[in-house]
């Protein structure tokens, strides 16, 4: 590959990696705000939470944490392809948002994730807050 060909090659992808970082930091900025909405909710049924290791445990193994798991993943995914080496394509990119945006869609009548989501965001300011933040990062950039 000719130098002028690198160059273009990291051109166009950089703003869709710079897009990708935005949209994961959006992410673990909400997740953070969730689990922390639903550490305040837990501790006032079952007691207060000793550790952030203890945290940490309830949040990969305790049911009532289960629902956080898919934004887990989606982080987990965003890493992989940050991390593989690979040039992202605006395709890449474009599948990751829509499957954000699905994703962090709350619904009063839904169930598992969006039900659970819907009932963080009536009683934690700093969940709407992370919420709204991340809207504003599920654009696709000019490339």
């Amino acid at each position: 590959m000719s130098t002028s060909s690198k160059q273009l090659r990291v051109r166009e992808t950089s703003p869709l990696r710079r897009t990708l970082t935005d949209v994961r930091h959006g992410l673990l900025g909400l997740h953070k705000a969730l689990i922390v909405a639903e550490q305040l909710t837990f501790e006032r049924i079952y007691g207060r939470i000793d550790s952030t290791g203890q945290l940490l445990q309830l949040v990969m193994n305790d049911p009532w944490f289960t629902w956080l798991h898919p934004l887990s993943n989606l982080v987990v995914r965003i890493d992989e392809l940050l991390d593989d080496g690979k040039s992202l394509t605006v395709d890449d990119v474009a599948v990751l948002l829509a499957e954000v945006r699905g994703l962090i869609r709350p619904s009063e009548l839904g169930d598992g994730f969006e039900r659970s989501y819907y009932e963080a965001l009536q009683r934690a300011p700093e969940v709407v807050m992370a919420h709204c933040e991340m809207k504003k990062l599920l654009s696709l950039p000019a490339v």
